[in-house]
Protein backbone atom coordinates (compact mmCIF):
# COMPACT_ATOMS: atom_id res chain seq x y z
CA UNK A 1 0.00 0.00 0.00
CA UNK A 2 1.25 3.39 -1.09
CA UNK A 3 1.57 5.94 1.82
CA UNK A 4 1.11 9.71 1.04
CA UNK A 5 1.11 13.07 2.85
CA UNK A 6 -0.67 16.16 1.95
CA UNK A 7 0.93 19.20 1.33
CA UNK A 8 -1.54 20.87 4.00
CA UNK A 9 0.75 19.52 6.90
CA UNK A 10 3.92 21.85 5.76
CA UNK A 11 2.69 25.02 3.20
CA UNK A 12 -0.58 26.76 2.56
CA UNK A 13 -0.88 27.38 -0.61
CA UNK A 14 1.38 24.84 -2.35
CA UNK A 15 3.31 26.61 -4.96
CA UNK A 16 6.33 26.10 -7.60
CA UNK A 17 8.17 27.97 -4.81
CA UNK A 18 7.54 25.73 -2.37
CA UNK A 19 8.42 22.50 -4.81
CA UNK A 20 11.24 21.40 -2.29
CA UNK A 21 8.42 19.91 0.22
CA UNK A 22 8.75 16.90 -2.69
CA UNK A 23 12.03 16.28 -1.82
CA UNK A 24 11.57 16.31 2.08
CA UNK A 25 8.43 14.13 1.67
CA UNK A 26 10.15 12.00 0.23
CA UNK A 27 13.28 11.85 2.59
CA UNK A 28 10.21 11.26 5.43
CA UNK A 29 9.71 8.33 3.41
CA UNK A 30 6.28 8.62 1.64
CA UNK A 31 5.81 7.24 -1.84
CA UNK A 32 2.76 9.95 -2.61
CA UNK A 33 2.88 13.93 -2.36
CA UNK A 34 -1.47 14.82 -2.62
CA UNK A 35 -1.26 18.69 -3.52
CA UNK A 36 -3.79 20.49 -2.23
CA UNK A 37 -4.33 23.05 -5.22
CA UNK A 38 -5.85 25.96 -3.42
CA UNK A 39 -4.08 28.97 -6.07
CA UNK A 40 -3.91 26.86 -9.53
CA UNK A 41 -2.06 30.12 -11.02
CA UNK A 42 0.86 29.86 -8.61
CA UNK A 43 1.68 25.87 -10.17
CA UNK A 44 3.64 25.34 -12.74
CA UNK A 45 2.69 21.55 -13.32
CA UNK A 46 5.62 21.04 -15.91
CA UNK A 47 8.36 22.03 -13.57
CA UNK A 48 6.50 19.84 -10.90
CA UNK A 49 6.64 17.36 -12.72
CA UNK A 50 10.18 17.80 -13.06
CA UNK A 51 11.00 17.89 -9.34
CA UNK A 52 8.89 15.01 -8.77
CA UNK A 53 10.51 12.55 -11.33
CA UNK A 54 13.71 13.59 -9.69
CA UNK A 55 12.81 12.77 -6.54
CA UNK A 56 11.13 9.87 -7.39
CA UNK A 57 7.98 10.41 -5.55
CA UNK A 58 4.11 10.15 -7.13
CA UNK A 59 2.43 13.32 -7.01
CA UNK A 60 -1.61 13.80 -6.77
CA UNK A 61 -4.13 16.04 -6.86
CA UNK A 62 -6.96 17.56 -4.77
CA UNK A 63 -8.67 20.35 -4.56
CA UNK A 64 -9.72 23.33 -2.69
CA UNK A 65 -13.89 24.30 -3.05
CA UNK A 66 -14.32 27.89 -1.24
CA UNK A 67 -17.91 29.55 -1.94
CA UNK A 68 -16.59 31.42 -5.80
CA UNK A 69 -16.08 27.82 -6.86
CA UNK A 70 -19.07 26.04 -5.86
CA UNK A 71 -20.56 24.61 -8.91
CA UNK A 72 -24.28 23.99 -7.10
CA UNK A 73 -24.86 27.61 -6.43
CA UNK A 74 -27.45 29.95 -7.49
CA UNK A 75 -25.28 31.99 -8.70
CA UNK A 76 -24.25 31.81 -12.42
CA UNK A 77 -20.74 33.19 -12.11
CA UNK A 78 -19.91 30.77 -9.06
CA UNK A 79 -20.64 27.48 -11.14
CA UNK A 80 -18.72 28.83 -14.33
CA UNK A 81 -15.73 29.79 -11.91
CA UNK A 82 -16.08 26.15 -10.18
CA UNK A 83 -16.05 24.67 -14.04
CA UNK A 84 -13.01 26.67 -14.96
CA UNK A 85 -11.34 25.73 -12.00
CA UNK A 86 -12.95 21.91 -12.15
CA UNK A 87 -11.00 21.60 -15.47
CA UNK A 88 -7.78 23.11 -14.63
CA UNK A 89 -7.60 20.67 -11.99
CA UNK A 90 -8.05 17.87 -14.42
CA UNK A 91 -5.64 19.27 -16.96
CA UNK A 92 -3.10 19.46 -14.21
CA UNK A 93 -3.80 15.95 -13.18
CA UNK A 94 -3.41 14.74 -16.49
CA UNK A 95 -0.17 16.65 -16.72
CA UNK A 96 1.48 15.18 -13.44
CA UNK A 97 0.15 11.76 -14.00
CA UNK A 98 -2.32 11.91 -11.16
CA UNK A 99 -5.28 9.14 -11.41
CA UNK A 100 -7.73 11.19 -10.02
CA UNK A 101 -9.03 14.77 -9.15
CA UNK A 102 -10.22 14.31 -5.43
CA UNK A 103 -12.20 16.79 -2.95
CA UNK A 104 -15.39 17.97 -2.14
CA UNK A 105 -16.32 19.58 -5.40
CA UNK A 106 -20.31 19.62 -5.79
CA UNK A 107 -20.56 22.37 -3.58
CA UNK A 108 -18.25 25.26 -1.35
CA UNK A 109 -17.11 23.84 1.85
CA UNK A 110 -18.70 25.75 4.39
CA UNK A 111 -21.79 26.09 2.41
CA UNK A 112 -24.04 24.57 5.72
CA UNK A 113 -28.08 26.35 6.12
CA UNK A 114 -31.48 24.38 6.54
CA UNK A 115 -32.05 24.70 2.94
CA UNK A 116 -35.66 23.85 2.26
CA UNK A 117 -36.94 20.93 -0.32
CA UNK A 118 -37.17 23.24 -3.32
CA UNK A 119 -33.61 24.56 -2.05
CA UNK A 120 -31.95 21.51 -2.23
CA UNK A 121 -33.43 19.95 -5.47
CA UNK A 122 -32.20 23.06 -7.22
CA UNK A 123 -28.91 22.89 -5.57
CA UNK A 124 -28.91 18.89 -6.13
CA UNK A 125 -29.49 19.51 -10.13
CA UNK A 126 -27.01 22.30 -10.64
CA UNK A 127 -24.44 19.72 -8.93
CA UNK A 128 -25.16 16.85 -11.23
CA UNK A 129 -25.27 18.40 -14.15
CA UNK A 130 -21.66 19.93 -13.77
CA UNK A 131 -20.40 17.29 -12.42
CA UNK A 132 -21.28 15.00 -15.49
CA UNK A 133 -20.13 17.71 -17.90
CA UNK A 134 -16.48 17.46 -16.01
CA UNK A 135 -16.32 13.81 -15.80
CA UNK A 136 -16.87 13.90 -19.28
CA UNK A 137 -14.19 15.95 -19.79
CA UNK A 138 -12.13 14.34 -17.23
CA UNK A 139 -12.66 10.83 -18.82
CA UNK A 140 -11.04 12.15 -22.12
CA UNK A 141 -7.99 12.89 -20.32
CA UNK A 142 -8.19 9.86 -18.40
CA UNK A 143 -8.62 11.40 -15.19
CA UNK A 144 -11.14 9.72 -12.45
CA UNK A 145 -12.19 12.07 -9.67
CA UNK A 146 -12.91 11.38 -6.16
CA UNK A 147 -16.17 13.24 -4.15
CA UNK A 148 -15.22 13.72 -0.64
CA UNK A 149 -18.35 13.70 1.98
CA UNK A 150 -17.56 16.15 4.75
CA UNK A 151 -19.29 16.37 7.87
CA UNK A 152 -22.30 18.20 8.93
CA UNK A 153 -19.86 21.32 10.12
CA UNK A 154 -18.97 21.59 6.78
CA UNK A 155 -21.36 21.15 4.19
CA UNK A 156 -24.99 20.47 4.55
CA UNK A 157 -24.89 18.29 0.95
CA UNK A 158 -23.27 14.97 1.38
CA UNK A 159 -22.50 14.07 4.83
CA UNK A 160 -22.22 10.05 4.44
CA UNK A 161 -20.94 7.18 1.97
CA UNK A 162 -24.94 6.15 1.54
CA UNK A 163 -25.68 10.36 0.72
CA UNK A 164 -22.74 10.12 -1.67
CA UNK A 165 -23.88 6.68 -3.38
CA UNK A 166 -27.04 8.09 -4.51
CA UNK A 167 -25.20 11.16 -5.81
CA UNK A 168 -22.85 8.58 -7.88
CA UNK A 169 -25.94 7.05 -9.02
CA UNK A 170 -27.12 10.49 -10.40
CA UNK A 171 -24.18 11.17 -12.03
CA UNK A 172 -23.78 8.06 -13.81
CA UNK A 173 -20.34 8.06 -14.72
CA UNK A 174 -17.74 5.08 -13.94
CA UNK A 175 -15.09 7.58 -13.66
CA UNK A 176 -16.55 9.30 -10.44
CA UNK A 177 -16.23 7.75 -7.26
CA UNK A 178 -15.41 8.52 -3.85
CA UNK A 179 -12.56 10.20 -1.45
CA UNK A 180 -12.98 8.98 2.12
CA UNK A 181 -11.96 10.62 5.06
CA UNK A 182 -11.56 9.03 8.69
CA UNK A 183 -12.09 12.38 10.21
CA UNK A 184 -15.16 13.25 8.49
CA UNK A 185 -16.41 9.57 8.65
CA UNK A 186 -15.98 9.30 12.47
CA UNK A 187 -18.27 12.06 13.39
CA UNK A 188 -21.05 11.11 10.64
CA UNK A 189 -21.02 7.19 10.21
CA UNK A 190 -22.43 4.53 12.27
CA UNK A 191 -19.48 2.36 11.40
CA UNK A 192 -16.75 3.32 9.40
CA UNK A 193 -15.59 -0.76 8.12
CA UNK A 194 -19.58 -0.71 7.34
CA UNK A 195 -19.18 2.36 5.51
CA UNK A 196 -15.77 1.78 3.55
CA UNK A 197 -17.62 -1.63 2.64
CA UNK A 198 -20.73 -0.80 1.11
CA UNK A 199 -18.25 1.53 -1.37
CA UNK A 200 -16.94 -1.09 -2.87
CA UNK A 201 -15.17 -0.42 -6.42
CA UNK A 202 -16.17 3.03 -6.34
CA UNK A 203 -13.27 4.43 -3.85
CA UNK A 204 -10.44 6.12 -5.62
CA UNK A 205 -8.79 8.02 -2.53
CA UNK A 206 -8.93 7.84 1.12
CA UNK A 207 -7.62 10.15 3.85
CA UNK A 208 -6.06 8.68 6.94
CA UNK A 209 -5.89 11.29 10.19
CA UNK A 210 -7.05 11.17 13.83
CA UNK A 211 -10.33 11.32 15.00
CA UNK A 212 -8.84 15.22 16.00
CA UNK A 213 -7.11 15.18 12.58
CA UNK A 214 -3.82 15.08 13.80
CA UNK A 215 -1.34 11.79 13.53
CA UNK A 216 -2.98 8.79 12.42
CA UNK A 217 -2.60 6.36 15.54
CA UNK A 218 -2.78 8.76 18.10
CA UNK A 219 -6.56 8.54 18.61
CA UNK A 220 -9.73 5.47 19.65
CA UNK A 221 -9.58 4.43 15.70
CA UNK A 222 -9.73 0.39 14.79
CA UNK A 223 -7.43 0.79 11.94
CA UNK A 224 -6.97 -3.16 11.71
CA UNK A 225 -11.00 -2.93 11.07
CA UNK A 226 -10.52 0.21 8.80
CA UNK A 227 -7.53 -1.49 6.89
CA UNK A 228 -9.54 -4.94 6.31
CA UNK A 229 -12.79 -3.02 4.78
CA UNK A 230 -10.16 -1.13 2.68
CA UNK A 231 -9.04 -4.42 1.62
CA UNK A 232 -12.81 -5.80 1.17
CA UNK A 233 -13.30 -2.91 -0.95
CA UNK A 234 -10.65 -3.69 -3.50
CA UNK A 235 -9.46 -0.50 -2.93
CA UNK A 236 -6.19 0.01 -4.36
CA UNK A 237 -5.29 3.54 -4.45
CA UNK A 238 -3.20 5.36 -1.25
CA UNK A 239 -3.36 6.48 2.06
CA UNK A 240 -2.74 9.80 2.54
CA UNK A 241 -2.08 11.87 6.04
CA UNK A 242 -4.22 15.17 5.65
CA UNK A 243 -3.46 17.35 8.49
CA UNK A 244 -3.31 21.01 8.96
CA UNK A 245 -0.57 23.41 10.78
CA UNK A 246 -1.83 26.20 13.07
CA UNK A 247 1.15 28.15 11.61
CA UNK A 248 -1.06 29.05 8.52
CA UNK A 249 -4.02 30.95 10.24
CA UNK A 250 -6.41 31.02 7.35
CA UNK A 251 -6.37 27.23 6.97
CA UNK A 252 -6.84 27.02 10.85
CA UNK A 253 -9.51 29.07 10.96
CA UNK A 254 -11.40 27.49 8.14
CA UNK A 255 -10.90 24.19 9.34
CA UNK A 256 -11.34 24.95 13.24
CA UNK A 257 -8.00 24.08 14.46
CA UNK A 258 -7.18 26.26 17.35
CA UNK A 259 -4.32 24.15 18.83
CA UNK A 260 -1.42 22.36 17.76
CA UNK A 261 -1.99 18.42 16.76
CA UNK A 262 1.81 17.23 16.99
CA UNK A 263 4.97 18.32 18.05
CA UNK A 264 6.00 20.01 14.44
CA UNK A 265 4.22 19.13 10.91
CA UNK A 266 7.79 16.71 10.36
CA UNK A 267 6.52 15.09 13.81
CA UNK A 268 3.17 14.13 12.71
CA UNK A 269 4.10 13.42 9.30
CA UNK A 270 6.76 11.07 10.74
CA UNK A 271 4.87 9.60 13.42
CA UNK A 272 1.84 8.96 11.29
CA UNK A 273 4.16 7.18 8.59
CA UNK A 274 5.74 4.97 10.67
CA UNK A 275 2.17 4.09 12.23
CA UNK A 276 0.44 3.72 8.49
CA UNK A 277 3.20 1.27 7.71
CA UNK A 278 2.91 -0.93 10.66
CA UNK A 279 -0.99 -1.67 9.61
CA UNK A 280 -1.01 -1.16 6.06
CA UNK A 281 3.00 -2.34 5.56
Amino acid sequence: MMIGASSYIWVSPFTTDTVEQLAHAKEIGFDVYEIAVERPELIDEEKVLAEAQRTGIKIYVCGAYGPTRDISSDVAEYRDNGMAYGKRLIDMAAVLGSPYVAGPMYAAVGRTRLADRQEKQRQTDYAVENMKRLAEYASNKGVKLAIEPLNRFETDFINTVEQGLHFLDLIGYDNVGFLLDTFHMNIEEKSIPDAIRSAKGRIFDFHACANDRGTPGQDHFNWEEIRDALEDAEYRGPVVIESFTTKIREIAKAVSLWRPLAESPDRLARDGLRFLRSVFG
